[in-house]
């Protein structure tokens, strides 16, 4: 048999299914996307079909395998990564979902959160968990399915039932429904866990009236969890050796392995992170404490950050105001001018997140007047997206107590050169921009890798890490003091 060389990494996002298939020297062998439909079953609720995320999953996972001409019998691990906090519940034996999934934008259980922050509760699971009681994370959502759908709180505490995130219920029909389990880095998304003891909290637990028997078993990010089993499409036996939530595994993919080291992934929204090091920083300006990865025996934490909206702004620009065509063009008509002639930009148009979290804000562009162009409003667009990463750097300094030396990006939005060079002169320190902008599959396939001894070290990894450009500061102070002034009169504003 030849030697097992090829790493499968499944990045399941919150719209489709990719499936990567990588050699020990990264070249891309297979890549494959696969939409599914999104439901909305009534305003301000989000749902998927677990039937329709696992057919994405096996349809781009097959026209992978075809399509890479890789024999099974080379694959030496399959990857996961995953939109987190979108919760399921499935029948143990089955695999079948007893409700569609709630996906991590439904708001159903706001008004749960409002009645735990009225109890006084917010501040133990803050110190618990390192999150916000907000509707975002999987915990209500999971009281919500026990609570609501007919027989599944009696047949979750008989343990007929299983509770995940996506992660979780892949691993389990990977598998053949012999494996429950999750990564700290999902179980640190469900309100359940405690970061710093590692393990599901009784007391989170039974606020939130989760019975232990639903919950998956906890794993490392990089190990093997279990094994395929009975696919098809795949050998039986091959190790599943790699998980960790969609941003965490970007983090990774980056190779922010040391403390300090940071990422931003642009799509829709921009997540932001800085790898804290060995223990939990708390935050006083508003982000979340998150668990980085466990690799080996050694636990990495980070401090989190997200602007709700980036390239959703580009969006407006193209469907609601239409001065751009397609998001492309963004760049080339900012270009033509020098600066944005004194226009800001807040682009709250879905409230403002880390670190002012005011979901009443509203999108504001102020300093217009004559001479005022549609470049100057896409390059103030484009100051707005790389002001608010700045306004995340430096609480996240303030929390952290270090310096950011760089910024790694990945996602869509990162091709913009333009927006990468804006980024650096906010931030005042380079901008890091990778070959392959993918970081969410990458860290995927690295840690599933790692644990089968594809690669030996993450220092053979951060070598194969390859960067494609890097952005130097280049705005004179004077300006960039100014365009910080304006911008945050204009948020005050909001």
């Amino acid at each position: 048999m030849p030697e097992r060389g090829y790493v499968v990494a499944i990045d399941q996002g919150t719209t489709g299914t990719t499936v990567l298939i990588l050699d020990r020297r990264l070249s891309v062998k297979a890549r494959e996307n696969r939409e599914f439909r999104q439901i909305f079953p009534k305003p301000g609720w989000v749902e998927h079909s677990l039937d329709d995320i696992w057919g994405s999953v096996t349809a781009a996972l097959d026209q992978a395998l075809r399509h890479s001409g890789v024999p099974g019998s080379e694959i030496a691990a399959v990857g996961i990564t995953n939109q987190r906090e979108t919760t399921c519940l499935w029948d143990r034996k089955s695999g079948r979902g007893v409700h569609n999934a709630i996906v991590w934008q439904d708001r159903r259980t706001a008004e749960a959160c409002a009645a735990l922050k009225a109890a006084g509760r917010e501040p133990l699971f803050r110190e618990r968990t390192g999150l916000v009681l907000d509707p975002y994370f999987s915990g209500t959502k999971l009281r919500w399915l026990l609570d609501e759908v007919k027989g599944a709180r009696e047949r979750a505490a008989a343990g007929d039932l299983c509770f995940g995130t996506i992660d979780s219920y892949l691993v389990h029909r990977l598998t053949g429904a012999a494996v429950h389990a999750t990564d700290v880095t999902n179980a640190s998304r469900t309100l359940l866990f405690d970061i710093r003891k590692l393990a599901w909290d009784p007391e989170l637990c039974k606020l939130l009236d989760v019975p232990p028997a639903v919950l998956p078993k906890v794993c490392a990010s990089s190990e093997t969890i279990g094994q395929t089993k009975g696919l098809g499409l795949l050998p039986d036996g091959i190790p599943i050796a790699g998980i960790a939530g969609d941003q965490q595994a970007a983090l990774f993919g980056q190779a922010c392995f040391a403390p300090g080291e940071s990422k931003c992934t642009y799509g829709t929204g921009a997540f932001f992170l800085l790898n804290t090091g060995a223990k939990p920083a708390a935050s006083k300006h508003g982000l979340l404490t998150t668990v980085a990865w466990r690799v080996g025996g050694e636990v990495a934490y980070a401090l989190e950050g997200s602007a709700f909206v980036a390239g959703a702004a580009v969006q407006w620009l193209r469907d609601g105001l239409g001065i751009i065509e397609s998001a492309a063009e963004i760049e080339p008509l900012a270009r033509k001018v020098k600066d944005s002639g004194g226009v800001v930009f807040v682009p709250a148009l879905a409230g403002l997140g880390a670190p002012w979290w005011r979901p009443d804000a509203r999108g504001l562009i102020c300093g217009l007047d004559r001479g005022t162009t549609a470049a100057h409003l896409a390059r103030a667009t484009l100051e707005g997206l790389a002001l608010q990463i700045g306004d995340l750097a430096t609480s996240m300094e303030q929390d952290s107590g270090q310096k950011l030396a760089a910024l790694r990006v990945d996602g869509g939005a990162s091709q913009n050169n333009l927006l990468m060079q804006l980024q650096a002169d906010v931030l005042g320190v380079p901008v890091e921009r990778p070959r392959m902008i993918e970081s969410t599959a990458l860290g995927a396939a690295f840690l599933a890798g790692l644990a089968v001894g594809v690669w030996k070290s993450r220092d053979e990894l951060r070598k194969a890490h390859k960067l494609e450009k890097r952005f130097t500061p280049k705005m004179d102070p004077g300006a960039r003091e100014a365009m910080l002034s304006r911008w945050k009169r204009a948020v005050e504003r909001a």
